[in-house]
């Protein structure tokens, strides 16, 4: 492997010169600085990241600790996260927590030993020593999608009170009345959020958010299938079932043809956070989708900024009700991001790219 020494004798310069090309330094003539890169090209040089940061106290690397990586939202933002943060000159490590706060801990802990420059985590809940310490203790650091209430760091997260109450309404222009509700662990922002907007907007349509239609889950399907089989076994079950995330709301699929029903003729089922499945499913599921991409850029661009010195901001975007015809057809209140949107009719494309014919039976 090429050493600066090679590229400075190649180029015919002092090392100290190809270290002030590499470092963009402005004292290097224009011919020199010409024949640095030329050499580099040549001998595929590439320099040091581990000596660089000793001199700069910078390793230009991200730390990227995500709830759950088999969660396809997750899987969604790591990479978009990953896309900007090389666009800005940034690598990123990636921790996948597995929604286990002392397994987020460990990756908080390792990722602080090797020196990275700042740190974005999806808080598996507010019970993480580690991650809170170093937030505190001004590690440079951004949440996002979850966050912990009273520790000042940046959140970058999306709004879904005003989908969810978008959903309720279309249920409610639907004629459903009975709206059950699979939450995610109260430990975590996001899934105290989203049971307080479910309770709130049935509040408007004058409908109660009774017990036995709260299921409690844990953001994997597993949960989403057995607070599903509990609703099934109630004397009245509930014509919808609205799952707080995409993995529960397949486990509550399964619970549904599992007793031979089918959505949505004997159930209804919609889901927060849209994925591409449900657009193939049959039929394909109503959704609240986040704006992954742009939570994921703002959030590096946030962290990049409480690195660099700038201030940052916190950013709430917000998510959009995608209606399609897992709760029914028609209604008064079919909405996407505030627009009507035409409900989807059987075998009918929904979009030029995703014809019906290509459905499968997920």
């Amino acid at each position: 492997m090429a050493s600066i020494k090679d590229v400075a004798a190649e180029a015919g310069v002092s090392v100290a010169t190809v270290s002030r090309v590499l470092n963009s330094h402005p004292s290097v003539s224009p011919g020199a600085r010409a024949r640095v890169l030329a050499a580099v090209d040549t001998l595929g040089y590439r320099p040091n990241a581990v000596a660089r940061s000793l001199r700069t106290d910078q390793t230009r690397t991200l730390g990227l600790v995500i709830s759950d990586v088999l969660n396809p939202y997750f899987t969604e933002l790591a990479r978009f996260v990953e896309e900007e943060a090389r666009a800005l000159g940034y690598s990123v490590i990636i921790g996948n927590a597995d929604e286990r706060p002392e397994l987020q801990d460990h990756h908080v802990r390792t990722l602080l030993d090797r020196r990275i420059d700042g740190l974005l985590v999806s808080p598996a809940d507010g019970r993480s020593p580690l991650t809170l310490d170093a937030a505190r203790s001004g590690t440079p650091m951004v949440f996002v999608d979850r966050w912990v209430p009273g520790v000042d760091v940046p959140v970058v997260r999306s709004d879904g009170r005003q989908a969810i109450r978008d959903l309720v309404g279309h249920l409610h222009g639907l004629g459903h009345r009975r709206l059950a509700i699979i939450a995610g662990p109260a430990a975590t922002t996001t899934g105290r959020e989203r049971v307080d907007a479910f309770r709130d907007a049935l509040r408007e349509h004058g409908l109660p958010l009774i017990d036995a239609y709260i299921g409690q889950g844990d953001f994997q399907a597993e949960s989403g299938r057995r607070a599903t089989e509990a609703f099934l076994a109630l004397a009245e079950p509930p014509e919808v079932v609205f799952a707080t995330d995409n993995l529960m709301a397949l486990g509550a699929l399964d619970a549904i043809r599992g007793h031979g029903l089918r959505v949505p003729r004997d159930i209804g089922l919609a889901a927060f956070d849209d994925i591409p499945w449900f657009l193939h499913t049959d039929p394909p599921i109503t959704a609240i989708s986040q704006p992954t991409a742009e939570l994921a850029r703002a959030a590096v661009r946030a962290l990049a900024d409480v690195i660099e010195g700038r201030p940052p901001s916190s950013v709430s975007l917000p998510a959009r009700l995608v209606v399609r015809r897992s709760c029914g057809e028609g209604g008064a209140h079919a909405e996407s991001a505030g627009r009507p949107e035409a409900p989807d009719v059987p075998g009918t494309p929904e979009t030029p790219d995703h014809p019906a014919s290509q459905r499968s039976n997920l």
